[in-house]
């Protein structure tokens, strides 16, 4: 049974114009004849979010599971994030929209690369209609190449590394997959310095409205 991608309607969506959104990005099957297995578009949004975490594609559990970052890779970012599953998973908190929707399958044992049909089809919607995000994650290189394009540094390293060059609106992030332990070990600045600023700006965007009051 696929688990739900996430809530609907919700009292900032009485017209139900969000919903009718994530319906249609659900029902893409635009890449279809290229996938190994039928759609299965994977992503939270809410049009209340406030954090938006961009990462590459679903890989093989989370298509089996239809929940994004269910795998060892999620694992790793929720302990970057110091969050819960609970509360990584609060659609109407944190929208998580991957660069490719769907599974691309693998060659030799590694994940396909997004689809390219994705990004420039449902993203710039998605953003439209979540007006109150302060501040997106983009985690690995085609994120990063997506949403910052020439900007981006000559290596991922380079764009992690510049990382004040992007604020306040992105932070980029290596990929947390345990492949890449020997880039973590090769830079040990990512988990001194980016990580505890990335904690420090996800709280600030995830927190009550700006004069003290929930919003």
């Amino acid at each position: 049974m696929r688990s739900s991608s996430s809530s609907l309607t919700t009292p900032a969506d009485p017209t139900g114009a969000f919903a009718d959104l994530l319906a249609r990005v659900q029902a893409c099957t635009v890449c279809a004849a290229h996938l190994p297995h039928p759609p299965r578009p994977i992503l939270r949004a809410s049009p209340t979010a406030r954090l938006l975490i961009v990462g590459q594609a679903p890989g093989r559990r989370v298509h089996e599971t239809g929940i994004p970052w269910n795998d060892p890779s999620g694992d790793l970012l929720r302990q970057w994030l110091e969050m819960s599953r609970e509360q990584f998973y609060d659609a109407s908190r944190i929208a998580i929209v991957p660069t490719g929707l769907c599974y691309p399958g693998t060659v030799n044992g590694s994940d396909l690369l997004p689809r390219p049909e994705c990004a420039p089809l449902w993203h710039l919607p998605l953003r439209a209609a979540m007006p109150d995000i302060r501040l997106t994650l983009l985690i690995g290189a085609y994120a990063q190449a997506y949403y910052l394009g020439k900007r981006r540094g000559r290596t991922l390293a380079d764009t992690v590394a510049a990382w004040r060059d992007f604020a306040p609106e992105f932070v980029p992030l290596p990929h947390p997959s345990p492949r890449n332990r020997l880039w973590f070990k090769q830079h040990s600045w990512f988990e001194a310095e980016v990580i505890p600023m990335m904690r420090e700006r996800v709280g600030a965007a995830l927190a009550t409205g700006d004069n003290g009051g929930a919003r």
